[in-house]
């Protein structure tokens, strides 16, 4: 019986909402991600004001740290021209990490009766979808500057005409990959918090929670890594020439 009542309190988009425009916003994802992107603002504007040659303070060694991650990610995909990426590729993977560690904040009225007040972001498929079409929309863009219309539209053929279709919708499956792999994984955290909650006596939810949350930790920086992963890689084979197709294959 708890795990049929588990199953029934697992609902898939359901947030508070408001209308504006005769559109619908859900309150909490707004209200979630406005917290996520003053506090990577803050973040930014913190380590750019205590920045030293000298000896660095944590913040500065743990921008620098994925700074350093991303820069060797994006020079072994695309060579030196991956540089021109990196502060795409830090803004990426440190807002979405901010994103999905909210979700760690323990904001429920009551845990296993009500939802959080701030969700994690990334938990509803709204903003990964966002985030996913920004990054493939300037994928083509880029592709188009580095190759020309004419390469642009030739590698729709490659290796042969013949596999044009498959091509063109491999293009259209990207966005909706990238989109699926964060939302659906952070998704599964909640899920699991919502089960934990619901088979629990009510006396051990709490504990249930803190137990459960510290691989939320995890998921969600794995997580930003692979969405971060995938747009460089998108934009490395995106700006090969066809010379240059081993070394984006790295």
């Amino acid at each position: 019986m708890k795990t049929l009542y588990a199953a029934k309190t697992i609902e898939v988009g359901v947030h508070p909402h408001l209308m504006l425009f005769g559109l619908s916003f859900d309150s909490d994802i707004l209200m979630s991600t406005a917290l996520a992107f003053a506090i990577f603002l803050f973040l930014a504007l913190r380590v750019t004001s205590k920045i030293t040659d000298g000896v660095p303070g944590k913040l500065q060694v743990f921008w620098e740290m994925i700074l350093g991650m991303v820069t060797d990610l994006a020079t072994s995909a695309m060579g030196e021209r991956g540089k021109k990426f990196v502060p795409l590729g830090v803004t990426l993977f440190l807002f979405i990490l901010i994103c999905n560690w909210i979700g760690f904040i323990p904001s429920s009225m009551h845990p296993g009766v009500s939802g959080d007040i701030l969700p994690a972001p990334t938990s509803d498929i709204n903003l990964p979808l966002a985030m996913a079409a920004l990054v493939i929309v300037w994928v083509h863009v880029e592709s188009i500057r580095a190759r020309g219309i004419g390469g642009y539209l030739k590698h729709y053929t490659q290796p042969m005409a013949a596999m044009t279709p498959i091509n063109i919708i491999e293009e259209i499956t990207k966005p909706v990959t990238m989109t699926f792999r964060l939302f659906g994984n952070l998704f599964s955290g909640a899920i699991m918090v919502g089960v934990i909650t619901a088979l629990l006596p009510i006396f051990a939810v709490p504990f249930g929670e803190i137990l459960w949350k510290p691989f939320d930790l995890g998921i969600g920086a794995i997580q930003a890594y692979i969405f971060m992963l995938l747009a460089m890689l998108y934009f490395g084979m995106a700006t090969s020439h066809e010379e240059h197709a081993p070394e984006a294959s790295h």
